[in-house]
């Protein structure tokens, strides 16, 4: 069985960013377990605002097709995608899974644009952890990757994903009516952008998820 590892991709893609409490790293199938159990664990959580969840949703395999799309959407340049770590654990101990981001749905040319998904488990959520890893791949994206924008798209309800993307420095720009079929249903969605050129906004500078935000700062490994 072939360990998908990202290291041979085509893309400059780096293996780990790091910011101040959070490790940014590509996912791999040796994160399968714990991914399969945050996912279980969260899964009241998270289904109401993603996409309807197969029968095999949590599966082995089904997780190695996800890592299949990842690696095919790394080497093409269209995506970048990243599983959440605490980052100041002792290599000695197992790594704590916090939840993931991703870039997707990357467009050059004219556009240099991409989408910013992300996921938290349930028992991580509104300590600041996401905030942190949005700010660090919005630096990356803007600074090391050359994107002119990044958008984003909240359910009209997901209050507490609006703040976190407003205090990222992300803007609303409207509402998309019927845009994405979530938890089996089109929802409307309200639809925020950032762009290179927006200024930086620290944790102290606006709502955000929670406390003890750390640097936004990312640290390119």
């Amino acid at each position: 069985m072939r360990l998908l590892n990202f290291s041979g991709s085509k893309s400059t893609v780096p293996q780990e960013l790091r910011s101040r409490r959070v490790a940014l790293r590509r996912p791999q199938l040796e994160h399968f377990e714990a991914w399969a159990e945050l996912r279980r664990a969260s899964a009241d959580f998270l289904r109401p605002y993603e996409p309807q969840w197969t029968r095999d949703e949590l599966s082995r395999s089904a997780f190695r097709t996800r890592l299949r799309r990842h690696e095919s959407d790394i080497n093409s340049g269209r995506g970048m995608p990243w599983f959440l770590f605490l980052a100041d654990e002792n290599e000695s101990t197992k790594p704590t899974l916090l939840g993931g981001v991703t870039l997707s749905n990357i467009r050059r040319g004219v556009a240099d644009t991409g989408t910013l998904g992300y996921w938290m488990g349930a028992a991580y959520a509104g300590q600041g952890y996401m905030s942190e890893a949005v700010r660090a791949v919005c630096q990356f994206s803007f600074h090391h990757h050359g994107l002119h924008r990044i958008e984003a798209a909240t359910v009209l309800d997901n209050e507490r994903s609006q703040r976190l993307l407003v205090g990222c420095g992300f803007q609303q720009e409207g509402i998309a009516r019927a845009y994405l079929k979530i938890a089996g249903e089109w929802r409307d969605h309200r639809l925020f952008a950032r762009l290179a050129s927006d200024p930086d906004r620290g944790p102290d500078q606006g709502p955000n998820e929670g406390p003890d935000h750390g640097s936004d700062r990312a640290q390119v490994q």
